[in-house]
């Protein structure tokens, strides 16, 4: 039987007087033995957890280290797995590869309670690790789904860090707009399902059938649901109405995005019903997009990594060889 007993952090000095310390689990290592087609070293920094404690956060570094950055950001409820079949192309090509696990999912610590996650402190502490302890600079940046929500606000934090952007299947909502019918299902059926298939779900959105093996590599993270806090409350902080608690935050975000005229491209795919037409958001709104090589990945689903992998990789490396 594996140990998963969640580690309790105390806040220091005395705080936990003021309130209950966050409750921190981790997932049993052997968890990630033997995964199919991931043979990556892990890497691990400890990041403030905001509430007075730390975080153990994974990042999967691979590629010489002084090669230029390509930051690979995933989504929920997938981790650093979903980009397997890009890292090995990207390294081939000369980059050094960056795929961090966000906090809750992957081999990164997951507070317990779906109350300790906001949209704010995911932005805190991927930035905590990748601008504080990485130093990440002249960064080729690919975010997918809530790797786009994150990193995007990243973008717009520290601009300068940034050489060019690539966004597939994500957006930055800043609540004016209507979500599409399937993402608000999907928020429903988070919230309301007694359990969270995360295997199942990932080869749901994907064109290609997932193996066995596949599927529980992104089972591995969670050992039970106590484990899926994060994965459950995502959806429904993705703001949706002009009052949710990061609008303003967004839309802060935005004003940054249209002015923001380093290279930046848009490759959607087009099997995904979340988040068709997305790229219109961003075509002719950020000024980098101009004059881009837009595509669209054709037989990819919402979680094109999976499908079109060393495709999509090699469209960065022509994108980053053309805007150079």
């Amino acid at each position: 039987m594996l140990n998963c007993e969640p580690m309790t952090q105390l806040t220091p000095g005395g705080g936990a007087g003021d309130h209950d310390p966050m409750q921190i689990l981790r997932t049993p290592d052997e968890r990630f033995a033997d995964l199919p087609d991931f043979p990556f070293e892990p890497h691990y920094a400890q990041i403030p957890d905001l509430d007075g404690g730390t975080l153990r956060v994974h990042y999967v570094d691979e590629g010489p280290a002084d090669g230029p950055v390509v930051l690979l950001m995933h989504g929920e409820p997938s981790w650093s797995y979903l980009y397997r079949h890009m890292i090995p192309v990207l390294v081939k090509g000369g980059f050094r590869c960056i795929a961090p696990d966000l906090v809750g999912l992957g081999r990164s610590d997951k507070p317990a309670e779906m109350t300790d996650y906001t949209y704010a402190r995911h932005v805190e502490w991927m930035g905590s690790l990748l601008f504080d302890h990485l130093d990440l600079g002249y960064i080729t940046f690919f975010g997918q789904d809530w790797g786009g929500l994150i990193g995007l606000r990243l973008v717009a934090a520290q601009p300068e860090r940034y050489a060019r952007v690539v966004v597939a299947n994500t957006g930055l909502p800043d609540g004016t707009q209507r979500p599409s019918e399937a993402f608000l299902a999907w928020q429903k059926f988070s919230q309301e399902t007694p359990e969270l298939p995360i295997g199942k779900l990932i080869n749901a959105a994907c064109v290609r059938d997932l193996s066995p093996a596949e599927i529980a590599a992104y089972e591995a993270p969670f050992p039970d649901q106590s484990h899926t806090a994060c994965a459950r409350i995502l959806p429904s902080l993705v703001p949706t109405s002009p009052d949710d608690p990061e609008a303003a935050a967004n839309q802060a975000a935005w004003e940054v995005l249209r002015r923001f005229d380093k290279p930046f491209l848009c490759a959607f795919s087009d099997n995904d019903p979340v988040t068709a037409g997305g790229e219109r958001a961003f075509i002719g709104r950020v000024p980098g997009t101009e004059g881009q090589p837009h595509t669209t990945i054709e037989g990819g689903g919402h979680f094109l990594q999976e499908d079109k992998g060393p495709e999509i990789a090699r469209l960065i490396i022509d994108f980053v060889g053309s805007t150079k």
